[in-house]
């Protein structure tokens, strides 16, 4: 096997990529395939640089990442409540918002970055190092599509490299489709990634763990406990700070990783969701999530909670001589979600189950924090659950999503919404396509409704 390089590694040909993505006024996903041509993929090394490519465009994907998700649930708030960023709390998101376009347009980078690598694999002479390069492309395509299209709905399914005349792949498509083809490229990954690999690159645990999610997303709660059940190199930290601030450690599945103080492989995410973002700050933690916090939780909440500010998130304190370069890397799925996963494909369309091994999962995770567990006869419910999950996973990103698959979106939001005074809609469960894809478009990419 190839040896594999630094993920922090700055790509030089490749990150032109990046600059005329930014820079284009054509459909987000398609107008690069130029980009690194000119006989550029020529052997396996080359191969493996446009494959990090892959990882440092992963790198915008979480920036603002929480506006979309935790600022959308019943978890945060913006301290300064205006602007772009109060239109995520209060369920008013126009079409032409900053971090609604950006995201689309880092998850499509990635995209078209795990495309080209799959269509240039046949370089590579090494087939462990081709089928490790061609697994990973697949799961960075798989992720990044999961992201879209749990965000907006119906989009564009890229699975090739496409060009300027490929119109048909600019229109949106069913996402019981899209689904259908990131289970796919999951399950193909699986298979060809290795069990280990150097931090912050996918393995095979990472495509059944993300894997897993997507079938419990689509209700396949037998293929989603298949799935879980192959994600056995992983273990709890026995410390709940560890996981976030001991970065590498067994219980991180995969992770995007950032370096402190470095223009180019910096965050400023940490900025934002902690007590460093004195005026700016967002994702500040809500009085309904303050308020459902059992009085019992205290090795967790050291952590949730900023030691300055209970208001404020814990999670990502930055080490950064400049609190705007943070080196706090970006959890993608770790083994408590897991087992929490695991417990709730066991589950499956019940809302509650007696499974002992449903039980143990939860309980793993309780034990950790020090909270009560569930015995016999007592069950484990849907609901239970799901605070378990809002608690452990908070401001993860993963609470909005949760509310979704649960079913208590609807009610628990429009709950939320009516208590801070604000109203929360169906249509609101979907961000709007970004009204510039939708301009250049051609008139392929259509709204959502309510926008």
């Amino acid at each position: 096997m190839m040896k594999n390089k630094n993920i922090k590694t700055t790509i030089g040909l490749l990150a032109i990529i990046l600059i005329q993505f930014g820079c284009s006024k054509q459909l987000d996903l398609a107008p690069l395939s130029e980009v690194g041509d000119n006989g550029y993929y020529q052997n396996g090394e080359q191969i493996e640089e446009a494959v990090i490519a892959i990882y440092d465009g992963m790198q915008e994907i979480p920036l603002r990442e929480f506006a979309l998700t935790e600022m959308r649930s019943d978890n945060a708030e913006s301290k300064n409540q205006e602007g772009d960023w109060a239109q995520f709390q209060s369920y008013t998101v126009e079409p032409t918002n900053l971090a609604v376009g950006s995201y689309w347009l880092a998850n499509y980078n990635v995209i078209f970055r795990a495309n080209k690598v799959i269509e240039n694999l046949d370089v590579v002479e090494s087939a462990d190092d081709k089928a490790q390069f061609e697994g990973e492309a697949l799961f960075a395509r798989a992720m990044a599509h999961f992201n879209l299209v749990r965000a907006y709905g119906d989009v564009p399914l890229i699975d090739k490299v496409v060009i300027q005349t490929d119109e048909d792949y600019f229109s949106r498509v069913e996402s019981s489709e899209v689904l259908a083809a990131i289970d796919a490229d999951l399950a193909s990954a699986a298979t060809l990634l290795p069990a280990s690999n150097s931090f912050g690159r996918a393995t095979s645990g990472a495509a059944n763990a993300l894997l897993g999610k997507v079938r419990l997303t689509t209700k396949d709660y037998a293929g989603a406990k298949a799935a879980l059940n192959e994600v056995t190199a992983y273990g709890l930290e026995s410390n709940y700070r560890d996981v976030f601030y001991n970065e590498g450690n067994s219980e991180v599945i995969f992770a995007i990783r950032y370096s402190d103080d470095d223009a180019n492989e910096s965050q400023d995410f940490s900025y934002e969701m902690t007590a460093l973002g004195v005026r700016a700050g967002l994702n500040y933690i809500t009085a309904d999530f303050t308020a459902d916090l059992d009085t019992n939780e205290l090795a967790r909440k050291d952590v949730i909670y900023s030691p300055t500010n209970e208001r404020e998130c814990g999670k990502y304190l930055t080490q950064s001589s400049d609190n705007r370069l943070c080196g706090n890397d970006w959890i993608v799925i770790r083994y408590a979600d897991v087992l929490l996963m695991r417990a709730e494909a066991i589950m499956g369309a019940a809302d509650q189950t007696a499974d002992q091994g449903a039980i143990n999962s939860y309980n793993e995770v309780r034990q950790r924090a020090g909270m009560s567990l569930i015995s016999a006869p007592d069950v484990l419910t849907k609901q239970a659950l799901s605070e378990e999950r809002r608690v452990e996973l908070s401001y993860e990103n993963h609470r909005f999503y949760d509310l979704v698959r649960f079913g208590y979106a609807q009610s628990v939001l429009t709950q939320h919404a009516s208590n801070t005074g604000v109203n929360f809609s169906p249509t609101d469960l979907l961000l709007p396509i970004p009204q510039a894809e939708i301009n250049v478009s051609n008139g392929k990419l259509t709204q959502n409704p309510g926008y």
